[in-house]
């Protein structure tokens, strides 16, 4: 699914930023601490990390060679260790790193609950585990308004096989399953402004769940979808349109 890094970026990765500010001055740690990104993907997190958390460290894993080869030319990660893994069998030794973090990945992994506990597992005692993901149940996800006007048309898209983890109580009992203490969550709202109808429509064929999808409908569907879409979304005077997308987040401790 995540064989072209550059047209992720365009689509989620520049999501994934937006949430990213947020999440950081939520988490309150201090700067010079040794990270993780686990499911770094093309880097996007990891670049907004760098540059506000001044760390001492950053290790991303991930299991896309592609997404890697992007993250790798961010001038701002220059400094971090990428490294071709699983997040549900990382590539680290125990107690490595001060906060492990996921951002966007825990609703695909096979096995949430392991995922969260290799982030235990390479955390320090006392450290930080923490996530962000799109309230999938609650309609969060910057492709909704497309998902919508095709689900109108009698089509679907499959959900991340682990879509159920995104909810703030299940976020929240995966963490305290995985013996994580003072976990706390978290929601937030993210706008994002396009030019043009177009340029949020194009960048949201970069999805990957949005290619799949768009090759089953034939040209008189997607330009069907495409017309609803541009309804609901009613570009400003100037032609301008703003998309807004929710995340949940959820952190808590290693035991000391």
């Amino acid at each position: 699914m995540f064989d072209d890094g550059a047209a992720y970026e365009q689509m989620m990765g520049r999501w994934s930023a937006l949430v990213a500010r947020p999440f950081l001055d939520w988490l309150q740690l201090p700067a010079g601490l040794d990270w993780l990104d686990a499911g770094c993907g093309d880097g996007s997190f990891t670049r907004v990390l760098v540059e506000a958390q001044m760390p001492r460290s950053v290790t991303g894993v991930d299991p896309a060679p592609a997404q890697l080869a992007f993250a790798r030319q961010r001038a701002a990660t220059a400094t971090v260790r990428f490294v071709e893994g699983d997040a549900q069998a990382l590539p680290m030794e125990d107690r490595c790193v001060d906060a492990a973090v996921m951002a966007l990945v825990l609703f695909f992994l096979p096995d949430p609950l392991l995922g969260v506990r290799e982030m235990v597992r390479v955390c320090r005692p006392g450290g930080l585990v923490a996530a962000y993901h799109w309230d999938l149940a609650g309609g969060g996800l910057p492709l909704q308004p497309i998902l919508d006007a095709v689900r109108r048309q009698g089509h679907d898209s499959p959900m991340p096989q682990s879509a159920w983890a995104s909810s703030l109580t299940a976020s929240a009992g995966l963490w305290q399953d995985a013996g994580l203490t003072d976990v706390q969550t978290c929601a937030f709202e993210v706008r994002r402004r396009f030019d043009d109808f177009e340029a949020y429509w194009r960048s949201a064929l970069g999805s990957p769940r949005l290619r799949q999808l768009s090759a089953s409908l034939d040209a008189g569907q997607l330009r069907e979808a495409r017309e609803r879409v541009m309804q609901q979304l009613q570009a400003s005077s100037d032609g301008h349109v703003e998309v807004t997308a929710r995340a949940n987040a959820v952190k808590g401790r290693t035991p000391a």
